[in-house]
Order: structure tokens, then sequence, then C-alpha cells
């Protein structure tokens, strides 16, 4: 698993100016950054892991970085994809799938054989964001223009209420 001292020499070595929070207490998911540290929802961040089914038959593990005001949901990720079926990834493909511990995943060091999507509507400003790095104690703060520079994967629109793209007339199945 990686842990807060794999991501500060990580960005040390970027020369990203970085600080690792101690935590006043422990945290068990991102979902409790917030309040943990005193800061805005918008301003944490989140990787949620979705099992995804594709059209083809094909099971994949993806990867989604949001701020934890606004998760994505498993239908927004469905049709973004066009996949068959989305589900949250169970706690043991989360660790095997990010190397770090299900409900504080880093968007940081994740493997590049997982896809990642950026959710759309992550603030990219001079302001600082928090993010989980894996332990219980500790989290990171950036700036999140610093942040967009480093994260791996694609800016994707996660808002789920259209789909992009041209659409083709397709037969109802009997």
């Amino acid at each position: 698993m990686k842990d807060a001292l794999a991501i500060h020499r990580w960005l040390l070595a970027h020369q990203v100016h970085h600080e690792i929070v101690r935590l006043p207490r422990p945290m068990t998911s991102a979902e409790e950054l917030p309040k943990t540290v005193s800061a805005a929802p918008e301003r944490c961040l989140m990787v949620t892991v979705f099992d995804v089914a594709t059209r083809v038959g094909r099971e994949v593990v993806i990867g989604v970085t949001s701020p934890v005001a606004l998760p994505p949901r498993p239908g927004a990720v469905g049709g973004l994809l066009a996949a068959r079926q989305v589900r949250y990834a169970p706690a043991h493909v989360v660790n095997a799938a990010t190397d770090y511990a299900d409900g504080l995943v880093c968007p940081l060091l994740l493997p590049e054989s997982l896809p990642v999507f950026i959710d759309d509507r992550l603030r990219v400003d001079e302001g600082p964001v928090f993010m989980p790095i894996g332990e219980r104690h500790t989290a990171l703060c950036l700036r999140a223009v610093d942040l967009l520079t480093l994260l791996p994967g694609k800016l994707a629109d996660l808002r789920g209420t259209r789909l992009r793209g041209s659409r083709g007339a397709v037969a109802r199945r009997h």
C-alpha cells in the first residue's frame, strides 16, 4: 500500500508545493475529510472505484476523481462509457486496483493500468484542495491548479443529464 511518505517524495521530485496534514482524529473515508480538516466539501476530493460491465461483455475497473460534495453516480458513469452495468467496487477490488486502502484512495500515484476519469466539476483555481492519502491520520493539501497538472486521466462530464455525441436509431428488442 502507498503511504504519505511515497506521495511526499513523488511530489518533491515533481517540485510541487504541498503539505501533508496531520489530522486531529482518524478518518475511515474521504467523505469525512471536510469535517476533519474544516474545509468546504467542494475543496475535498475523493476517488470512487467502479466495476464496469461493458457492452461487449468485458469487466473493467475504473476510478473517478471528484469533489466529495459531488460524488459520481453509477448511472452517470454508465452513460459516459455506454456500459451495460456499473456498480461500486467492493473493498478488496478497490485495494487491489489502487494500492490504497478502500475509502482513502488518493488520486495521485494510481497504477497506470487503472483507467481514471476526472469529474469536470472539479474547481480548478489557486485555492487549496484536500485529499486522503491512504492513511487514516493524514491528508494531502495542495493547490487545485497544481493537482490538475499531475492527475492522470481524462476530464469527463459526469452530470448524467444528457449524452454527448451523435445518437443513432436503435431498434427495440422484442
